[in-house]
């Protein structure tokens, strides 16, 4: 895969239009769902011309399609927002641009990022970068395939309880979730206001950690911004103490997965890092929690979606009842339904206490958990997901197995730390498997040095 040095001193058109001609030859992979060749290519000119500079100058990137974008459309990979054109530009976009990285399409994603397979766009699957008869992982799992498939050095996705850090895993990927509140979130559809992050997949942990350092910080759009804590490590000042989660490590995960995440446990070892066994207890009900918290989240973020404020309105609708109804029942895939339905019924009188704030108090008694470990740890370890990239279709018709694949990345989210995904290797069968690094809050260059350290 190429790295964002590989780019520096050649012609900013030559390498924009290289990405887009990639971007073509691997278009039965359905990673992207729109090219905006034309801006690309003018900003392209522009570098090249020495009007536009910075740290990412003529790089092309490709950002996940719920990221608003200026003079293209932003769909979420959905038919009710199939039409629409963003009045404004995501923040991320804007920092990324005011290095001179160049926006060159928009990723592929579960419809509203409700998913973990990218099977559940509006526009059909993406296919996994090494075995095209299995899932990208999702809802990032367009980002994932761009890079995997060298069509970018590095890509936008969002993570809100694994979207970033599951489909890095199955295409064999680097994945930042970071730290809740490192990266603006103005101008990014919302999915649950309280775990949402935005970060970045790429080749390698070095263009992960620029794109990161340039993407931090605060943003008076965004008052869940936290002042800019980001700066990158060049070597560790010593060796860490990290923990392998007990429970991420038992005979339910794929043995080629425990075997790839041994293989790079030892490699820290080998590092002079200190590796204990640790247990969390409340890791047994993340995932209950997590699907109760993020569908009462989602079903109020996604009532502004009624065929007046924003998206397609039906035609067939004749009072205004039937507008809501019928807008939403057209616009709204599946899953999206089911979070919804999810979420208004734990949030719903005579339900909310007995649902929704006990999973809030659990969610606290899971952060306590983690803070504890903290105290001692300096970084977790274990897998991404439980077996490597499954195939397309397996799970579609079980909800509840699907969100079984979600088990090992939605705790660091509930309690918004930080987390990466690194590559640890291949299965027998060559399918990528990657490691989870989780640290406390606002260790997010940690991680990464330690990844760092791994791979030099």
């Amino acid at each position: 895969m190429s790295s964002i040095s590989d780019f520096k001193g050649k012609s900013a058109r030559a390498i924009v239009e290289m990405a887009l001609e990639k971007a073509r030859e691997h278009e039965s992979f359905h990673a992207l769902l729109s090219l905006d060749e034309k801006r690309a290519l003018e900003r392209a000119d522009l570098v090249d011309a020495g009007k536009l500079k910075g740290r990412l100058a003529g790089v092309p990137f490709i950002a996940k399609d719920n990221f608003l974008t200026l003079e293209s459309t932003t769909t979420a990979a959905s038919h009710f927002l199939e039409n629409f054109t963003a009045p404004l530009q995501a923040t991320a976009i804007e920092k990324l641009e005011a290095e001179g990285a160049i926006c060159i399409g928009k990723a592929n994603l579960d419809a509203f990022a409700h998913g973990g397979s990218t099977e559940n766009s509006a526009f059909g699957p993406t296919k996994n970068a090494h075995d095209d008869t299995r899932v990208a992982g999702g809802s990032s799992g367009g980002s994932a395939v761009a890079v995997a498939l060298d069509i970018v050095p590095f890509a936008l996705g969002t993570d809100t309880g694994g979207s970033i850090r599951q489909p890095a895993s199955f295409n064999g990927v680097i994945g930042v979730k970071p730290t809740y509140g490192t990266v603006s979130r103005y101008g990014v559809v919302a999915m649950a206001s309280s775990t949402d992050t935005i970060g970045v997949l790429a080749g390698n942990v070095d263009d992960a950690e620029l794109v990161m350092d340039i993407l931090s910080g605060r943003d008076s759009k965004d008052m869940t911004t936290l002042p800019d804590f980001f700066k990158p490590i060049v070597q560790l000042d010593a060796p860490k103490k990290i923990g392998v989660i007990k429970e991420f490590m038992t005979d339910d995960v794929d043995a080629g997965v425990r075997e790839q995440v041994t293989g790079y446990i030892e490699k820290l070892k080998a590092q002079g890092h200190t590796i204990e066994e640790v247990s969390l207890p409340m890791l047994k009900y993340a995932l209950a929690i997590y699907y109760i918290v993020v569908p009462a989240e989602i079903s109020s973020n996604l009532g502004r979606y009624d065929g007046i404020r924003y998206g397609e309105r039906s035609k067939d609708a004749k009072t205004l009842s039937e507008v809501y109804g019928l807008s939403r029942d057209a616009g709204f895939m599946p899953e999206n339904k089911r979070r919804i339905m999810i979420g208004s019924y734990v949030l719903s009188s005579g339900f909310f206490d007995a649902y929704y704030l006990k999973a809030q108090k659990a969610r606290t008694l899971l952060i306590n958990e983690f803070n504890e470990l903290f105290n001692t740890y300096d970084a977790l370890i274990g897998p991404v997901a439980p077996t490597p990239a499954f195939k397309l279709g397996e799970n579609t018709a079980d909800p509840v197995k699907m969100y079984l694949a979600d088990i090992m990345t939605v705790p660091a989210s509930l309690a918004g730390l930080p987390a990466i995904s690194v590559p640890a290797g291949l299965t027998d069968t060559g399918l990528p498997v990657g490691v989870q690094l989780i640290g406390p809050r606002t260790s997010d260059a940690t991680l990464l040095a330690i990844a760092k350290g791994v791979s030099a």
